[in-house]
């Protein structure tokens, strides 16, 4: 059989499939090849020929013309120079598929103007169907941004030959009319073969952490801080530690409302949870942004993660850390409910702090079920979710989006 050629687009690499493309082609899976942004593809030359460049027509950082439109009109400009590359390579050779990121790498220039399957990865389609936190609610200028982006994604579902959404909770927000075009995967990862097997309890205090990219109200940061002001309480001794970066793009407007209630006076939103909850600062370490090594190794001295997530369609670093072999406690709820059998690869609690503290405390007790979770934890990620086991599911999903595009070609 013809190895299909495969175009990934996105203004980032490796970012959203970068691994996956490089994977495909050096496993002779798939003749993949990515389009990114020319500082992306220079910096990432020596990874092989197969990386390519797109200019997009216009900055793609920093505020675009019209504040409302922003994020479509930094698509148009990504996509517009995806198009062009496009164009340009099928004189060249005959692309199968285009996957391009909703946003990063926007598809709807390219319908109707060539050849190939088009699909589209889109993570939710707005945050007003993803959620935002009541007591950090938008202004009526980001409502009116975020609509605008949710018509785009809804245009990409209904005009791409397939849409990806990385869970099952991600697509249960697009309207029931668009869902029969929409499948499930999430990403693939390497995961190290030469992760140290967890004991149950890393050496020094019981450390009990909190990991994501952003320290924000949708990934229950907010809810971690909170907590530990009640473990404080209780008298618990632990050593928290809390990864992430302060200042990252959340998704939500909680920055923004910190700014508004504080007029520049407090930096961050996890500043100002600092400031609520006084007994919490005092023992919560912040390491900051890190290299990712070091992020690595902080990782394996905690010895209970809490993901108290509040709003969430993929969260990557669960997934890291349970490929790690980390115990962690989630929420009953969304998309971690996808990822944790309670009771069997870590512990699945309702929205209860009372709930979160007595099993907290009872873990903290109990090492040899620490370890139990975490060994299930590594097991279960690693043959669901490495590249060598998403890839095959992967190409059944470009493989359906070529025969969409042949049979809508068919009709007419």
């Amino acid at each position: 059989m013809k190895k299909p050629v495969i175009v990934f687009a996105g203004s980032v690499y490796p970012g959203q499939f970068g691994m996956l493309c490089d994977y495909l082609r050096d496993a002779d899976i798939a003749e993949t090849y990515f389009l990114t942004t020319p500082g992306h593809r220079k910096r990432n030359a020596h990874r092989g020929a197969h990386i390519l460049g797109f200019k997009p027509d216009g900055p793609v950082v920093g505020p675009q013309s019209y504040y409302y439109s922003s994020k479509v009109e930094r698509s148009a400009r990504i996509g517009r120079g995806i198009l062009t590359a496009l164009l340009a390579f099928e004189k060249q050779k005959k692309i199968d598929v285009v996957v391009s990121h909703s946003l990063w790498g926007a598809p709807h220039f390219l319908y109707d103007e060539i050849d190939a399957a088009i699909v589209s990865y889109i993570e939710f389609p707005s945050y007003r169907a993803h959620g935002w936190d009541p007591n950090y609610p938008p202004d009526l200028s980001q409502r009116m941004g975020d609509r605008n982006t949710e018509m785009l994604h809804f245009h990409q579902a209904l005009r791409s030959d397939l849409v990806i959404c990385p869970s099952h909770h991600a697509k249960k927000m697009f309207p029931p009319a668009l869902r029969s075009n929409i499948e499930v995967q999430l990403e693939g990862f390497r995961f190290e073969d030469d992760t140290p097997e967890s004991t149950g309890s890393a050496p020094g205090p019981f450390t009990i952490g909190f990991a994501a990219r952003d320290l924000s109200s949708a990934k229950g940061f907010e809810t971690y801080v909170r907590l530990v002001d009640r473990l404080v309480d209780r008298g618990i001794e632990a050593r928290f530690i809390a990864l992430g970066d302060a200042e990252a793009t959340t998704y939500g407007y909680e920055q923004q409302w910190v700014k508004r209630r504080h007029g520049g006076a407090v930096k961050s939103f996890r500043d100002h949870l600092l400031q609520v909850y006084p007994r919490a600062a005092e023992v919560i370490e912040f390491p900051g942004k890190l290299p990712y090594e070091d992020y690595a190794r902080i990782l394996r001295d905690i010895d209970l993660f809490l993901y108290p997530l509040r709003f969430g369609v993929a969260n990557w670093g669960l997934v890291e850390i349970l490929g790690r072999g980390g115990c962690v406690i989630a929420p009953d709820r969304g998309y971690a409910s996808e990822l944790i059998q309670d009771g069997v690869n870590g512990r699945l609690l309702p929205d209860d702090d009372t709930a979160w503290v007595d099993e907290i405390i009872a873990l903290s007790r109990d090492p040899a079920r620490r370890l139990r979770y975490g060994q299930a934890a590594k097991y279960l990620a690693q043959i669901q979710y490495s590249l060598p086991a998403v890839a095959p599911r992967y190409m059944r999903l470009f493989r359906q989006a070529m025969e969409n595009r042949q049979a809508a070609r068919a009709a007419g």
